[in-house]
């Protein structure tokens, strides 16, 4: 059964954190520079949130287009699900779906491992279906033949 440890694992460990105080427009330029969904928010070494622009388009609409100088403390999500190096990767999608979150952090207890997105998740079940799909073909193809039985049996 595929795990998040070896979703990790294939992603690698480049991780982008921010501080519940630091502006939305500081978030908003390192999630552009560097092309990611979110960002992780730290306080004193410990998960506090997370941001990603699902919370930051609610915030722009509803400041009329401005985004101010609001700490991402007022707009992040206080209470992200995560989950653990050992979840399983059904149970992973099971909780993306029910939650509707595209981002979910690993945590190995108070650690912060990395994030997972939708797209990794999905990205490493097609590669599992993948593998798998070629060892039954050749596992079929390495079929040992029946001997074909007298006539008369």
């Amino acid at each position: 059964m595929l795990q998040v440890s070896e979703i990790l694992r294939v992603k690698g460990n480049t991780l982008y954190t921010a501080s519940p105080e630091t502006q939305v427009v500081q978030a908003l330029e390192t999630m552009s520079v560097h092309d990611i969904g979110s960002l992780v928010i730290m306080d004193q070494g410990k998960l506090a949130g997370m941001l990603t622009f699902r919370e930051i388009i609610r915030h722009v609409n509803s400041n009329h287009g401005a985004v101010g100088a609001t700490p991402i403390r007022a707009i992040m999500e206080s209470a992200p699900v995560s989950v653990t190096p050992d979840t399983d990767a059904n149970t992973l999608q099971r909780l993306m779906l029910d939650n509707h979150c595209r981002y979910v952090p690993v945590m190995d207890n108070e650690v912060l491992l990395g994030v997972i997105s939708f797209y990794d998740l999905a990205q490493a079940i097609v590669a599992a279906q993948k593998f798998e799909n070629s060892m039954l073909k050749a596992y079929i193809r390495d079929w040992p033949a029946e001997k074909a039985s007298p006539k008369g049996d």
